[in-house]
């Protein structure tokens, strides 16, 4: 599958995408529309598209009857379920959250899919899941427990009900409109255009970076490619990168004297260090990034800087 064939795959049946008020949820949303597809959008928060062929619906996916409300409503083709509690932190108190979020709503989605006939469903997992080799995986969080229970669902799923599933594995994707601000390329990008020095942990967590565009398309070809059977696709760069020459790159782009502050903020435990199967992918999809790091930084600095700006504007004006 070439890259000018995604308007070939966009034409038969609505797309029911869960998270759409999210980071990359959004992004899916408009890129479907704009390649004329009928798209039922799922968030808690309201999201308007200028489109006759957008629908936005507030559920909550851990009602599984409202979920199996919905898609008998809108008998969605393909579903790209996107819909979760995204955090790194440890505490226990994010072990309910995570597991009703991650793992009760895919749960849902999951059976809902194969009771109104939904043609694959794709999820979203995460580079925090441990190695589908482990014997005895032990996630390192709450958020990677929660996503590896839900990727075992559609395995299970899928071999005791023929549902068509597959698992995204995303890996550290970045780029502009990512509303988390206090995650690590938003944070970075504010501080540096404000000329302020971002504090860090110790930066030498090496990550396999990936712009959310390229993501996008991933994600939509994986409703059409690739695998049926529940099984991972790495949606990555195959490269990596450390945090601290990330942080080290945004600053340099702000054209100041500024420089991250690493070792302020304590390394998180456990966390993975994984590279995507680029190639795998590929020969899966006929996908590759097409968004090198320079670039893709460039286009997020700049994205941010015009945040930045706004919001010293709005203090000065409530002052």
């Amino acid at each position: 599958m070439s890259k000018s064939d995604l308007h070939d795959i966009t034409e038969d049946g609505t797309y029911l995408v869960t998270g759409a008020s999210g980071f990359i949820g959004h992004a899916v949303c408009a890129r479907l529309l704009e390649l004329g597809a009928t798209v039922c959008g799922v968030s808690r928060r309201e999201v308007d598209f200028d489109s006759t062929k957008w629908t936005h619906v507030g559920v909550d996916l851990t009602n599984a009857d409202a979920v199996d409300n919905l898609f008998a409503d809108i008998r969605p083709r393909f579903v790209i379920h996107l819909a979760s509690c995204v955090t790194g932190k440890r505490e226990i108190e994010w072990i309910r959250q995570t597991f009703a979020d991650n793992l009760q709503c895919a749960v849902n989605v999951l059976v809902a899919a194969q009771s109104h006939g939904v043609v694959k469903s794709v999820l979203a997992g995460s580079l925090e899941e441990p190695d589908s080799g482990d014997t005895q995986p032990v996630a390192a969080s709450p958020y990677a427990a929660s996503k590896l229970c839900a990727s075992t669902y559609a395995r299970t799923m899928h071999a005791l009900y023929g549902i068509n599933t597959a698992v995204a594995r995303i890996f550290m994707v970045y780029g502009p409109g990512q509303q988390d601000l206090m995650k690590l390329v938003p944070y970075v990008c504010i501080s540096a255009a404000r000329g302020e020095a971002p504090n860090l942990m110790s930066g030498s967590r090496p990550v396999d970076w990936i712009y959310v565009d390229d993501v996008v398309d991933g994600l939509i070809r994986m409703a059409h490619a690739g695998p049926d059977d529940g099984s991972y696709v790495d949606l990555g760069s195959g490269e990596l990168v450390t945090t601290g020459e990330i942080a080290e790159k945004i600053c340099s782009l702000a054209g100041t004297n500024v420089a991250p502050r690493f070792g302020v903020v304590p390394d998180r435990p456990m966390e993975q260090v994984r590279t995507a199967d680029a190639v795998a992918t590929r020969l899966m999809l006929g996908w590759f990034p097409s968004t090198d790091l320079e670039t893709g930084l460039r286009n997020t600095f700049e994205w941010y800087r015009h945040v930045a700006a706004e919001q010293d504007a709005a203090r000065t004006s409530s002052s």
